[in-house]
């Protein structure tokens, strides 16, 4: 399969991406950026992340797998076969509450992380589309990191906006 000379190059997990030719002339199509990843593998990026942000990660993906939820019903039913065979006692709750309550716990930092990172990817790629607009607000690119009274005048101003092309429209 070609690389840089050609049109695609292959990714280690099947995955065909499109590569910018930079030795082809502009008149046989517009030239796409390559953006600051390149056609690198997922695997070299994961290894560049925090050991932390990969756990987390790890975890996200095998709680959202079709299969935990298989699990987890297996895993429920067989605690209550085992409640009901030993009439329920004190230690059979207690490990319940425990072991609920950890695992709820967990969970909120492995989605609440994983939020955010998609926020961010998000917004990312909401400067990207705010920097190749012409007529697009240049200043909205990296919003996010204004501070509050700035975000406040910004509502004002986009709320002003859209009632005069309201007006405008009527």
């Amino acid at each position: 399969m070609p690389t840089r000379a050609g049109t695609f190059a292959a990714r280690p997990a099947g995955y065909l991406v499109q590569v910018a030719n930079p030795n082809e002339a502009e008149a046989e199509g517009p030239r796409r950026r390559r953006g600051m990843f390149g056609s690198t593998a997922h695997a070299n990026e994961w290894t560049n992340r925090h050991w932390s942000s990969r756990l987390l990660h790890r975890v996200g993906e095998s709680a959202a797998h079709a299969g935990s939820g298989i699990v987890a019903a297996i895993l429920i039913a067989g605690w209550l076969v085992l409640g009901f065979t030993t009439g329920f006692p004190g230690w059979w709750q207690t490990t319940l509450y425990v072991v609920t309550g950890s695992v709820t716990f967990v969970m909120v930092f492995v989605i609440q992380h994983t939020q955010q990172r998609q926020t961010a990817a998000t917004q990312r790629k909401l400067d990207e589309l705010l920097r190749s607009s012409e007529p697009a607000d240049s200043t909205l690119i990296a919003v996010e990191e204004a501070s509050d009274a700035d975000l406040e005048a910004l509502t004002r101003q986009h709320v002003a906006e859209r009632e005069q092309a309201h007006a405008d429209s009527d």
